[in-house]
């Protein structure tokens, strides 16, 4: 289709490169590559198609140039072609649908390459498909072959099949994709009468998938396969142990068939080729539907009956009393049927007997004893009875006999060990043994009633309980633990938690006293005492001055404690309080006690005699100098003048002076002094000066 032989093409490759060789300075460009479509893009499928692409170049020798065309579809190359002639064409003989699509072609010439436009070709029509049958007349839902095929078609194809019953719609009966232009399958027709069978193909295009005109209708003729199974069941009144006869067949002979008994599901008995007979002794557990199903290649019939057995006497029911047993219980154990025929046998003839574990335990309907670890295990019993000379007989359900543990006494405990009077805390009662569930009930001191139900191992019955405001509220607790409502519970007495317990009460308010008393002399020793009525031990007090702070500190295991101060001084006057403190982290504080210090006796004393001296020395100083005025005067003078003259001056001065002192001022004035000139009674001798002493 437009290129030579392999050797030809080798020999022209050659030559050009021996030209290429001769003419170095060859030099050319490719102008143009076009494509065209013959007769024309638009054709109806099976019209002979050339795809044509010619190229235009210019160039110093064009004889020189080899050409590599190129042809794609949809962007994939479809075919090439090597030549010396600037044109060439790929061949479509006949086109067909699949060779719809949008084609290019692209020159190559040394190393330039350039592509043509692109252009579609559009095949209109598709092939109309033929179908072919292996059997126009199956048997209903037996398989059989059908063919579709597009001979002239390519690429792959969708084959449809369809029936079409008379004045009706086609209806798909199948659907499956091929590689090829042809497809053979299989289909079933479950139907009975005439139908037309008839098949189409679609082919996916770039525009979009485009189906096929039906290819031509085949009658077909669907014939009743009558293998339905004819079933029987003897006798009609079945009793236990009665032995019964299933049978089943069907009409015509077919060498091949298939026929089963089932039942739920299960087969019971099947046969090839001939009819059915299945015997068997069923029990009143067997009754139910019988299914009798023939099979012939893909063709299934099946028919059904009701199966009853009838029972003579029930099936035996195992009791225990009471259910719920606990170790050192009795326990009984009874086995009983229901007799529904007693005219079918006489009931004094059955047997019981109870077994353990799976062995015999007794010959009786009742067994009785007293429940503990031995006795615990599987029972049952089984009934033998005989009708028609048939011995046969019926198990009970077993029934498992386990004792229950009875619960121990129970055990109070404080979580963490550790309870402080006035704050709540949580207590656990826990018994080490005992079935589950186990009740546990807790009484607290002030009444309240609180339950927990365990029932697990890993489950424990804790109580939040309110505060306690004295140790002795303890024995008040109560823990009652029950798993078994016939007997009594087992108690815990919460006179055990104060052995058990750490028990820490808080301190009472502290009182602080000061020993001797709070009047203490200078010198004296004193003593602290900060004492507590109540609380846990060790004790801590503290001592403080309100005006220098802590004191000391003391810890202690008596409800008391001291310090002691030496060689008081005035400084320790003031206010003392204390603080204790114990594990219970509740400090208190009492009430703050003034102390005073007073001045030594010996102080005061030497104070007195010190002042009484000073007022001696001043007493005696006053009197020595007013003796010395009164020597000092003439002898002449008369006691009545001198007193006149100088003890009147002094004591009027002196009583004005009480009298103002009151109203004189903070500082007064400084004293001054007279010159008084006496006359002595000697007039020989000289005038003697006399100071007198005068306030203003």
């Amino acid at each position: 289709m437009g290129s030579g032989p392999p050797g030809s093409l080798l020999l022209l490759l050659l030559s050009s490169l021996l030209l290429v060789c001769k003419n170095p300075l060859l030099s050319f460009i490719i102008d143009t590559v076009g494509l065209s479509i013959l007769p024309k893009d638009n054709v109806q499928s099976g019209t002979e198609v050339k795809i044509r692409c010619d190229a235009r170049v210019s160039s110093s020798n064009i004889s020189q140039l080899g050409y590599l065309f190129e042809f794609m579809r949809d962007g994939v190359e479809i075919h090439t072609a090597n030549t010396t002639e600037d044109s060439t064409y790929y061949e479509i003989n006949p086109a067909r649908a699949v060779d719809s699509g949008n084609y290019q072609c692209k020159v190559s010439v040394k190393n330039k390459r350039k592509f043509s436009n692109t252009k579609t070709l559009d095949v209109k029509g598709l092939q109309t498909p033929i179908l072919h049958l292996n059997n126009s007349t199956p048997y209903e839902s037996e398989e059989f072959k059908v063919t579709c095929s597009a001979p002239d078609e390519k690429g792959s194809l969708t084959f449809n099949f369809y029936k079409t019953f008379r004045d009706g719609q086609p209806q798909r009966i199948k659907k499956q994709r091929s590689t090829n232009n042809f497809l053979e399958t299989t289909v079933t027709l479950s139907h009975i009468g005439d139908c037309f069978l008839s098949c189409d193909y679609e082919i996916s295009l770039v525009s979009g998938p485009t189906s096929s005109n039906v290819s031509n209708e085949i009658q077909v003729k669907v014939k009743e396969l009558n293998i339905v199974p004819y079933m029987t069941i003897l006798p009609n009144d079945i009793y236990e142990p009665d032995i019964i006869e299933v049978t089943c067949k069907v009409q015509i002979h077919l060498a091949d068939i298939e026929i089963f008994l089932l039942k739920d599901r299960a087969v019971l008995n099947r046969t090839t080729g001939k009819p059915l007979i299945h015997r068997f002794r069923p029990k009143p557990t067997d009754s139910g539907e019988l299914i009798c199903k023939t099979e012939w290649r893909n063709v299934q019939k099946e028919n059904y009956k009701t199966l009853k057995v009838k029972e003579v006497f029930s099936k035996p029911q195992l009791h225990l009393e009471p259910v719920d047993v606990f170790e050192g219980e009795r326990f009984r154990l009874h086995c009983s049927v229901k007799v529904f025929f007693p005219q079918m046998f006489d009931p004094k003839t059955l047997k019981y007997h109870l077994y353990k574990d799976g062995t015999q335990l007794i010959s009786s309907a009742t067994y009785v004893a007293v429940a503990d670890r031995n006795r615990n295990g599987i029972y049952s019993c089984k009934v033998e009875g005989t009708r028609i000379s048939t011995s046969f007989h019926k198990e009970s359900e077993t029934v498992t006999v386990k004792a229950k543990v009875p619960v121990s006494d129970p055990v109070l405990n404080v979580v963490g060990g550790k309870i402080f009077v006035g704050k709540g805390f949580q207590l656990i009662c826990h018994s080490h043994t005992g079935t589950f569930p186990i009740v546990y009930t807790l009484f607290t001191h002030n009444g309240k009633k609180m339950i927990r139900k365990v029932s697990r191992s890993e489950d424990q019955a804790t109580f939040d309980v309110p505060p306690i405001h004295k140790t002795s509220e303890l024995k008040a607790f109560l823990c009652h633990a029950s798993n078994n409502p016939r007997t009594p519970s087992k108690t815990a007495l919460g006179q055990k938690l104060l052995n058990s317990t750490n028990i820490i009460e808080p301190t009472s308010k502290p009182q602080l006293t000061i020993q001797p008393s709070q009047d203490i002399t200078e010198g004296q020793s004193m003593k602290l005492v900060c004492s507590v009525q109540a609380g846990s031990r060790p004790i801590n007090f503290t001592w403080y001055q309100e005006s220098n702070g802590v004191l000391a500190s003391l810890s202690t295991n008596k409800l008391e404690g001291y310090h002691s101060m030496s060689n008081a001084h005035k400084k320790h006057s003031g206010k003392y309080y204390c603080t204790s403190s114990n594990p219970a982290d509740e400090p208190k504080q009492s009430e703050p006690v003034t102390v005073e210090v007073k001045m030594a006796g010996w102080k005061k004393a030497l104070i007195i005699v010190f002042c009484f001296i000073l007022l001696l020395i001043l007493f005696l100083k006053v009197l020595l100098i007013n003796t010395a005025d009164v020597f000092c005067l003439p002898c002449s003078a008369t006691p009545t003048m001198m007193g006149k003259s100088v003890w009147s001056d002094h004591v009027s001065g002196s009583e004005s002076d009480d009298q103002n002192s009151s109203t004189l001022p903070e500082k007064q004035a400084e004293p001054e002094y007279t010159e008084v000139q006496i006359k002595d009674a000697d007039p020989t001798k000289g005038e003697r000066k006399l100071k007198k002493k005068t306030h203003t």
